[in-house]
């Protein structure tokens, strides 16, 4: 029997418990879910206000993976449902993550939480800049703590203040604070910084996709300012091998990187991380630590 549990005043069906998705490690559903409980506020906060898009994996990692951004069949009535802009079609809708209830219905679909860079009171209107920082082979994310300061240093010289994060995966994400700015803008800012990384540190740092030149160094990946894309939200688990998180990092941590499992959190690592740091993006969420791009050349 399937059991059934109140959130909230919600009622909720959590199913397949005892399952393993996560053979690596023999990590269950279960425990995935109780994850997710005891990291809800942080989490929340990020996804508060942003249409969700949903990477799923019922059976694990290893099993059946899709994308999806329409509300899956069965979304309950409760479940707020915001109608965005597509480019493909005049609007769509989306699920907006807005409290527990949602939070444990979702992660009972089993899913990675991606939002994109701007709420759904202001569509492509960015209140974020990201950069993906992707490691080819044989780089690592010690490349990419190398490329990520750089990065850093080039923002903060236009007045802007950056935060890192693991990706779950093998690199890292760099956030900004912005006021709110149309996503063509922030785009195309975040592709100069790219372009800027190659040039000066051009062993190291590429801003093309072209995989024949990936090898050995960090593809600046810029393209997730597009107000069509998404990045994956803090704290979600990702659907690797292992139970992964995208988790906050500390500069010192970036800093002092000389091996990239350093920089590998799994679910289990978090709670202690936040008792320890606190939420260390939150100021990503004070409109008063926002910045603003500068004024385009020419």
């Amino acid at each position: 029997m399937t059991p059934i549990t109140e959130v909230e005043g919600r009622r909720l069906s959590l199913s397949n418990l005892d399952k393993v998705l996560y053979a690596a490690t023999g990590t269950t559903k279960g425990e995935v879910l109780h994850y997710y409980a005891r990291t809800a506020a942080p989490l929340l906060a990020h996804l508060a206000h942003r249409p969700v898009s949903f990477l799923r994996y019922p059976d694990g990692p290893e099993g059946q993976r899709f994308f999806t951004k329409n509300p899956p069949p069965g979304t309950p009535a409760w479940v707020r449902i915001a109608d965005v802009p597509r480019a493909t079609a005049q609007v769509g809708r989306q699920v907006v993550v807005a409290d527990l209830p949602t939070l444990m219905w979702a992660a009972n679909l089993v899913v990675e939480f991606h939002t994109p860079q701007w709420r759904v009171e202001a569509p492509r209107r960015a209140d974020r800049l990201v950069f993906d920082l992707d490691p080819g082979a044989p780089a690592t994310a010690v490349e990419c703590c190398a490329v990520a300061l750089w990065l850093r240093e080039r923002l903060a010289a236009d007045g802007l203040t950056a935060y890192a994060k693991t990706s779950g995966s093998k690199g890292l994400h760099l956030l900004v604070a912005l006021e709110p700015t149309d996503s063509e803008e922030v785009s195309a800012y975040a592709k100069r910084l790219a372009v800027e990384a190659e040039s000066d540190r051009p062993g190291l740092a590429l801003h093309r996709m072209k995989r024949s030149l990936r090898p050995g160094k960090v593809f600046v990946d810029h393209s997730q300012n597009n107000a069509a894309k998404t990045t994956a939200v803090p704290y979600t688990v990702r659907a690797r091998r292992e139970p992964t998180v995208s988790t906050p990092l500390t500069w010192e941590e970036v800093e002092s990187c000389t091996d990239a499992e350093q920089l590998v959190f799994r679910l289990d690592d978090v709670a202690v991380r936040l008792e320890r740091y606190g939420d260390l993006l939150a100021p990503l969420l004070d409109p008063g630590r926002a910045g603003r791009l500068p004024p385009a050349p020419g």
